[in-house]
């Protein structure tokens, strides 16, 4: 698994607008790319439309798969949103962490400036992951 995950600042930027814009509900994506680089992201749509949960529409996430295989890259991470609450995996995030592989970034909203913070979820267990915002 990744110890840090590597988000050029223009894909970080878009992230961060992406929760912004959604806001006072939670948003979701996906980030892409090869070793621990992202290249790509992913603006997917939550279908709970609700400020403590998500839920990725299907159709979206077979096209984003779809993609991702056809630019021979990687899904990295998926991101979402916490407008309420600061960036841990919430009870939920954990029962629904279903992708061992990939790096779950939270993005919190309680602050002025968001809080972005990056984790592995295996069998209950919650390990940090760094996210290093490249320029």
């Amino acid at each position: 698994m990744l110890d840090k995950l590597f988000i050029s600042k223009s894909i970080f930027d878009e992230m961060i607008s992406h929760c912004r814009e959604k806001y006072p509900n939670e948003a979701c994506g996906i980030l892409a790319g090869k070793g621990n680089e992202t290249s790509k992201i992913y603006r997917m749509t939550n279908i709970e439309n609700s400020s403590v949960s998500y839920f990725m529409d299907s159709k979206e996430q077979f096209k984003v798969m779809k993609d991702i295989r056809e630019n021979n890259i990687s899904m990295l991470a998926i991101f979402h949103s916490h407008p309420l609450s600061p960036a841990y995996p919430s009870a939920k995030d954990m029962r629904l962490a279903f992708y061992e592989d990939a790096v779950y970034v939270i993005v919190s909203l309680i602050e002025n400036k968001p809080v972005v913070k990056g984790f592995e979820i295996r069998e209950g267990e919650i390990k940090e992951i760094g996210i290093v915002v490249k320029i």
